[in-house]
């Protein structure tokens, strides 16, 4: 028996349209399956998002999902551009952890996503979940 394939949920500077430098840590090992969502809320941090997880289900957060075909590479690599590797100080700015994320399609998949993890006092909340479209509100 083959284990399930890896996901990783992205919905910040590592969208693909955003064409952000850090792309590349995703470049090889990972394949872009199609958008999606998950239950949570984001909010602008210093120029880059932050999503949080939300017990209301009508908060969603959008962005992508990538099949890993190498995750342990992967995901190494995104821990230390997260912040999220055992190296940094606690508390880390992110952390990763699984979820439950809706593909366009309609099916749901458990992905890998990087989750704000300090308070959100005082930030701006992205209205609507998508950081694409930050700024237009």
């Amino acid at each position: 028996m083959t284990a399930a394939p890896e996901h990783l949920f992205v919905y910040g500077t590592l969208r693909p349209s955003l064409r952000h430098p850090a792309l590349r840590l995703l470049a090889e090992g990972a394949e872009l399956l199609e958008s999606g969502r998950m239950q949570g809320s984001l909010f602008e941090i210093a120029g880059y998002p932050g999503a949080v997880p939300s017990d209301d289900p009508a908060d969603q957060v959008l962005g992508e999902v990538y099949r890993l075909t190498d995750p342990i590479a992967v995901l190494s690599r995104l821990d230390e551009y997260e912040e999220a590797a055992d190296r940094f100080p606690a508390p880390r700015e992110y952390r990763r952890e699984r979820v439950e994320v809706t593909l366009a399609n309609g099916e749901t998949v458990m992905a890998w996503v990087y989750v704000y993890n300090r308070p959100t006092d005082g930030l701006i909340r992205i209205v609507g979940g998508d950081y694409l479209k930050f700024g237009e509100e």
